[in-house]
């Protein structure tokens, strides 16, 4: 099937064959017509299979199709719970209606917000918004949500996960009750369901594949490796292996930024990305790992669901996920768009509980192996490995750079040294200098005893 026999016009069917894609994913397939027609839709289908496509195609096609529509009048608003992923949903309105006179802004926190407030007075017809920059917005009276003709709610069940959930009620609330409304996310749970319930008007329910099964494209490896091993191995694999495209992911913003400490020093070229970073820092770590200056991106769960890079070779977990859905949204920015991938999981001794709920999750048995070819049987030691290392080097320049900076104490201690260097007692210890006064100390005690 072709995107031309979804409903959808020519402008847009000419946008979308310029993007390169030429035939509709399953779920494209299945929800376009539905959304085209009006219906509210409930799209379940696994992370990398053309959610975003399947909502923003029916979006553009119904504002280009109402000619008595007021230009640039906000008419679609999309909900998102991160900066990235409504950044790649922008670019994604912004792609497929490259042949429309359409304006569309993505809107969230961690940026100024008067240049949003510049854009959205000129005037947006599409709005794609993490909730509490909207809610911003609208307390500040700079975004109307009442002339809302199309709602869509992208992740909804991460929403559900970040605590999202009470604003986007507030803002759903603020919008006109005649409405399509179309909701898609990875996971159906039972507070999404009660959402939908809430604020849909019988929706056409598609599900594509199984939701606690990635997609089959995706080649899954788990391997057992000592837990102070695991970057030996990694730099190992970049190493040893032909990877173009590689997303890691670890459990902590700091273990993080280690991992691409590490890399560098090796001469990998690499990036980490996290909750601490700057959004400028994110969208230049995002924008350099898309165009091959970083061969590894190192990132937190927050990019889980946030990062949409096509050619994503390799997944590695260098931290095997503690909740297996996660390892299934992790797994899934690789094999995007029916192409293949490779999901590489690091699973400590502590951490094979977590591969057992994966397992259980997933409803499959996985063969947990040594990597071939490399060595685990020499274990670092605290005294020995890098990490301590470095640290013990930090510490003993800090306190170089201190005393060398003139530091109170040390400003003291080189006094003191030079005190005794003049009057020629430079190796008596410190103790000598001291016992006078515990003397004198000792006598003036002694003097105020009662009698």
């Amino acid at each position: 099937m072709s995107f031309s026999k979804l409903g959808l016009n020519d402008k847009l069917v000419q946008g979308i064959l310029a993007t390169g894609y030429t035939a509709p994913t399953i779920i494209q397939s299945r929800a376009i017509p539905a959304a085209v027609a009006g219906r509210d839709v409930i799209g379940c289908a696994q992370t990398g299979t053309g959610k975003t496509a399947a909502f923003v195609l029916p979006i553009l096609n119904r504002l280009a199709a109402d000619p008595h529509a007021k230009h640039h009048t906000l008419r679609a608003l999309v909900l998102t719970p991160t900066r990235e992923l409504a950044q790649q949903i922008e670019e994604s309105v912004t792609a497929y209606g490259r042949f429309m006179s359409l304006q569309s802004l993505a809107v969230f926190g961690g940026v100024n917000i008067q240049n949003q407030l510049k854009r959205l007075r000129r005037g947006i017809d599409i709005v794609i918004a993490t909730p509490g920059r909207l809610l911003d917005h609208i307390e500040r009276r700079s975004i109307d949500l009442s002339t809302i003709e199309v709602l869509v709610l992208d992740e909804a069940d991460r929403m559900f996960d970040m605590g999202f959930i009470q604003d986007v009620k507030k803002i759903i609330s603020k919008i006109p009750a005649n409405r399509q409304t179309m909701m898609f996310s990875a996971t159906m749970s039972k507070e999404v369901r009660a959402l939908t319930a809430s604020i849909q008007k019988h929706p056409e329910y598609i599900e594509v594949g199984e939701q606690r099964k990635p997609v089959e494209t995706v080649t899954q490896h788990f391997y057992s490796i000592h837990q102070e091993l695991k970057i030996d191995l990694l730099i190992h694999i970049l190493e040893t292996t032909q990877m173009e495209s590689v997303l890691v992911f670890s459990r902590t913003k700091h273990g993080a930024d280690k991992i691409s400490h590490r890399l560098e020093r090796k001469g990998i070229k690499s990036i980490a990305i996290h909750s601490n970073r700057t959004q400028a820092q994110r969208q230049r770590a995002l924008a350099g790992f898309k165009h091959g200056d970083y061969k590894v991106l190192v990132a937190t769960d927050i990019a889980a669901r946030g990062i949409d890079v096509e050619g994503i070779s390799h997944v590695v977990n260098f931290d095997t996920p503690t909740f297996a859905e996660d390892y299934i949204h992790r797994i899934g920015r690789t094999a995007r768009a029916t192409l293949k991938g490779d999901a590489l999981t690091f699973v400590s001794r502590s951490e094979q509980e977590y591969l057992r709920k994966i397992e259980y999750f997933i409803g499959k048995r996985f063969e947990l192996k040594k990597y071939p070819g490399f060595d685990d049987t020499k274990r670092r030691t605290p005294e020995t490995h890098p990490a301590t290392e470095v640290r013990k080097h930090e510490h003993v320049g800090e306190k170089k750079r201190h005393w060398e900076s003139g530091g109170d104490q040390s400003r003291v201690w080189k006094e003191k040294r030079e005190e005794r260097e003049r009057s020629g007692h430079s190796n008596r210890h410190k103790s000598d200098f001291q016992k006078p006064f515990r003397k004198r100390r000792r006598d003036t005690r002694e003097h105020k005893r009662p009698a």
